[in-house]
């Protein structure tokens, strides 16, 4: 039995496809977005609309940016040499709030995971590649220590390796299981200092 009229329904119904957001969390949404002034609920429609259409990957990095090089990759004080490699933009801003990181990243847009059909050529593995052609001295992998995030580490350290790279892996502060973006800053820069190589 519905409860309310067709249009709240539906505006709570997308409003739950959100990653996070249950059905209590979307209903709670849906009337705080109705009770807005118009004017603020376009501005929220407005920007959501332009970041989808004008976000893009960072030609380098492949994080999500809205001009061809992302901040991080457009600045001459970052270490270029040094690459941190993370499963997703919120991981590489994590890192970034420790404020300790000078070197650059790549960003996978996620893991490796047979269970779920995700395979080496569904991440940015290629775009990685390509980027050991220029003088790159290291590669940290940051994935997170989950099963898959071990499995893409163990992937890429065999990939890189014959290239003659220094391949590091962040401690294992981070906890088993645990996803970097929830992680505190001490936490990460403490498993950064404590990298291992693999």
């Amino acid at each position: 039995m519905d409860y309310f009229s067709g249009r709240i329904s539906a505006l709570i119904e997308q409003l739950s496809q959100l990653p996070g957001i249950g059905p209590k969390s979307a209903q709670r949404l849906a009337f705080y977005i109705v009770s807005q002034p118009e004017e603020k609920v376009k501005r929220l429609a407005d920007s959501l609309l332009d970041a989808r259409r004008n976000l893009h990957y960072c030609r380098e990095c492949c994080t999500l940016t809205d001009s061809e090089i992302c901040p991080i990759c457009a600045n001459p004080k970052r270490d270029k040499r040094t690459i941190m490699v993370v499963e997703t933009p919120r991981d590489l801003a994590a890192y970034e709030k420790t404020g300790k990181y000078t070197g650059v990243y790549h960003v996978l847009h996620g893991a490796i995971s047979p269970m779920l059909g995700i395979g080496p050529d569904d991440i940015r593995l290629k775009e990685l590649m390509r980027r050991l052609e220029g003088d790159v001295k290291e590669v940290i992998i940051a994935t997170n220590s989950s099963l898959e995030g071990e499995t893409t580490a163990m992937y890429i350290s065999k990939l890189i390796k014959p290239a003659g790279v220094k391949v590091t892996r962040i401690a294992s502060g981070v906890p088993v299981g645990g996803d970097l973006e929830n992680i505190d800053e001490i936490t990460l820069l403490r498993a950064l200092e404590g990298r291992t190589e693999l």
